[in-house]
């Protein structure tokens, strides 16, 4: 194949913000700090050492060690934890949901892009400790998104109630669904590896956030990944000022909503609530709303006067929960953070936000585009060659591939712009004419203008349906290839869980992407496995 990447931008599959966002076009700088570039990263070291608040890495390394306790820690991840408390080590973080089985692959590229931009800045800034931090969405009640991922085109689903934060849900329950998988998997020994990671995981653990821990820990430790909830009353102490500003300025509401201001041009990916912020207990997750001169939890009996309400927040902080607008402020007043890496509707959410940080006078991260990868066999790569594709063919949308592999393959051309510039030049003259005779004799020319020029048309597209069916064993092969490399006439990674991989690749798989993937580089890879 001819290229093994291609830019986000000409991928086709970044909306029109991220690939402006990526081209760094002025009307969006007002909208983050520092655009992610090696160079970049000492001023927003700089930059965060002068705002950061030292005395929170206390708190955060005391939670780390507690949350860490029970379970088996590599030596670089307990290094990583014992360097958060000096004031030159940094945080480099992505976040994802609590998905089952980790999901979809762009699970594993989130975590590889953060972990491998570590290692860079480390070799750029040696002076500096760098830190990979994976942060759980634990306090997210979506469970609907999160119950099943998909396996060899099935759908492995856990059927269970959740209304509260999914991260406290009990995994009780998944021996069923374990044992529907096991069968799936086969009786190889990378199955059997898979078999036993999973069951250690969901089978041996008490709750949902418990068991992403030991899963993301079992994959990534030995590249010292450190692994964070923050649904912790130690650590939303530190955001207690932030929510009182919260509850009684509406600061994140006015102005966010003057950011979307900026964004008019675009699709805005999240709207904000007057008041940001839920009120959660095991089993609850509600948002906060102020109404009659309370503050009343939603769909409940719940409510506090401002009095009462202040006097929770002091007691109580872990019962209340940011919502997609405040938790990145969260994020970044309790680690020492250079850099969020997520995808691209992440990345168009934090876009919404830099105004709310400079008014509430916490340093904006830079905000990395993940990597994204698509995997295929050296089989694929063969096929695609044989049938003189590029990847960036494949990238196309199917039917836009199917009409120019038609085209390309077609003894005779199909296209009959030649006739349609030939009929143009036909009608000018007669138009000429019309004006030279009588004006109203126009009207006849332009309607059979018209109706020939539909003619072609016609006769263009019955041309290139003639031509499919006579193709037709050739482009079958194009389209099982793409339907092979893009699921359901989608991205990969955004469709296949990882042990569909690691049933064939093994321990591999996971070496060979940190390996190959280049954080900073803004490509689509593709990798030969």
């Amino acid at each position: 194949m001819p290229t093994d990447c291609i830019s986000f931008q000409s991928s086709g599959y970044f909306s029109k913000l991220m690939q402006d966002y990526l081209d760094q076009k002025t009307e969006l700088k007002t909208l983050y700090n520092n655009f992610p570039t090696m160079e970049n990263f000492e001023k927003q070291i700089s930059e965060k050492a002068a705002n950061f608040d030292n005395k929170n890495r206390t708190a955060l390394i005391q939670t780390l060690q507690k949350q860490y306790q029970n379970i088996e820690i590599s030596d670089a991840t307990k290094q990583n934890i014992t360097l958060l408390a000096l004031e030159n080590t940094f945080t480099i973080t992505t976040g994802h949901q609590l998905n089952l089985f980790s999901g979809p692959l762009y699970f594993l590229y989130k975590i590889i892009s953060t972990i491998n931009l570590t290692k860079e800045l480390k070799s750029k800034y040696p002076s500096y400790n760098f830190v990979p931090v994976y942060w759980m969405a634990t306090e997210d009640h979506d469970f609907e998104e999160i119950n099943y991922f998909n396996f060899k085109g099935k759908k492995i689903r856990w059927n269970a109630e959740s209304t509260g934060p999914v991260g406290r849900l009990s995994t009780n329950g998944l021996e069923d669904l374990f044992e529907v998988y096991s069968k799936e998997l086969g009786s190889s020994n990378n199955a059997n590896t898979l078999k036993k990671l999973f069951e250690d995981a969901y089978l041996k653990h008490e709750n949902l956030a418990e068991a992403t821990r030991f899963l993301a820990n079992s994959l990534f430790s030995q590249y010292g990944l450190v692994i964070l909830d923050a649904d912790e009353a130690d650590l939303k102490r530190a955001l207690v000022p932030f929510i009182k500003e919260e509850l009684e300025n509406q600061t994140s509401f006015k102005t966010v909503q003057e950011s979307i201001k900026k964004l008019e041009n675009y699709n805005v990916q999240v709207n904000p609530r007057e008041i940001n912020l839920f009120y959660i207990e095991d089993k609850l997750r509600e948002r906060i709303i102020f109404e009659n001169d309370k503050f009343v939890v939603n769909n409940t009996k719940i409510s506090f006067s401002k009095e009462e309400i202040f006097k929770l927040l002091e007691s109580n902080p872990e019962k209340f929960s940011p919502n997609v607008i405040m938790r990145p402020l969260y994020q970044e007043i309790i680690l020492p953070n250079l850099c969020y890496i997520g995808g691209g509707g992440e990345i168009a959410y934090w876009l919404e936000l830099k105004d709310f940080f400079d008014a509430v006078n916490i340093t904006f991260p830079i905000l990395l585009v993940r990597n994204s990868v698509l995997l295929a066999t050296e089989k694929q790569a063969k096929k695609a060659d044989n049938l003189s594709l590029s990847w960036k063919d494949l990238f196309s949308k199917s039917e836009n591939l199917i009409n120019e592999i038609t085209h390309k393959l077609s003894p005779f051309p199909i296209d009959l712009t030649v006739q349609k510039e030939a009929l143009e030049q036909q009608f000018n003259y007669l138009f000429e004419l019309a004006e030279k005779t009588d004006k109203s004799f126009s009207g006849a020319v332009k309607a059979q203008e018209v109706k020939q020029k539909k003619g072609l048309e016609n006769l263009e597209k019955r041309l290139l349906k003639a031509q499919k069916r006579k193709l037709q064993d050739q482009l079958q092969r194009v389209t099982d290839l793409q339907c092979e490399l893009f699921p359901n006439y989608g991205l990969q990674e955004r469709q296949t869980n990882f042990s569909e991989f690691y049933l064939e690749n093994g321990e591999q798989l996971i070496p060979l992407l940190i390996q190959k993937l280049k954080p900073l580089e803004h490509n689509f890879d593709i990798i030969i496995i």
